[in-house]
């Protein structure tokens, strides 16, 4: 899924990612417990580039991660998944990944700069230009993630604290690698880019016209 967002020329099989994985000793069965071990295969599978972050999605991470986002690049985010596919805390017993593709911000108006056009359909929907910057954090009221797991059947949008808290309580699982789920996953986010794009700088700009 992730793969798809990356502008790739041609598809690469599932068949053929959990055959590398099984080869470098990555997973078992299919399963991913470690984070550092997801960004390492997407590299070797796709032409991308990966980049690990740890400590959770709030700090300077949400500045990071709404860069990326808005630059149109996905992440890859372990969580504990509910039965309605969002995000829940079951200390790591329902640990799965999910592909974060946009984001949806609650803005002040003062907020939206001039490249921002409004949506064609819906009223006050905003969508940001090319050159469009990511607002400053406290002009963001609320945030929901475009996010998707693999057994979901359409994209959904989770509150962004609600993912950052289901991400940060993955601890008890007991599993490889050493350290368990804890060192593996718990407030671990892939960040994936095309092979060309240089990462972002770690803080954001201030907003057009602040």
């Amino acid at each position: 899924m992730a793969g798809s967002l990356l502008g790739l020329s041609q598809d690469i099989s599932l068949e053929r990612i959990l055959r590398v994985a099984l080869e470098r000793g990555y997973t078992a069965q299919g399963e991913m417990f470690s984070a550092a071990d997801m960004a390492q295969l997407a590299e070797e599978v796709f032409p991308c580039r990966a980049e690990l972050l740890s400590g959770g999605l709030e700090g300077e991470n949400q500045e990071r991660i709404l860069r990326h986002l808005t630059a149109g690049c996905p992440l890859l985010l372990p969580y504990d998944e509910d039965s309605n596919h969002e995000p829940c805390r079951r200390r790591g017993f329902k640990a799965h990944w999910a592909v974060v593709s946009g984001v949806l911000l609650g803005l002040q108006a003062s907020a939206l700069c001039p490249a921002c056009q409004e949506d064609g359909e819906i009223s006050g929907l905003f969508h940001p230009g090319p050159a469009s910057p990511p607002p400053s954090p406290e002009h963001v009221a609320e945030i929901y993630l475009l996010a998707k797991q693999g057994k979901s059947w359409r994209p959904q949008l989770w509150r962004y604290q609600q993912a950052h808290e289901s991400n940060a309580q993955l601890t008890d699982f007991c599993v490889v690698p050493a350290g368990g789920v804890r060192a593996g996953l718990c407030g671990r986010t892939v960040l994936l880019y095309p092979s060309t794009t240089e990462s972002p700088p770690a803080q954001l700009p201030p907003a057009a016209g602040h």
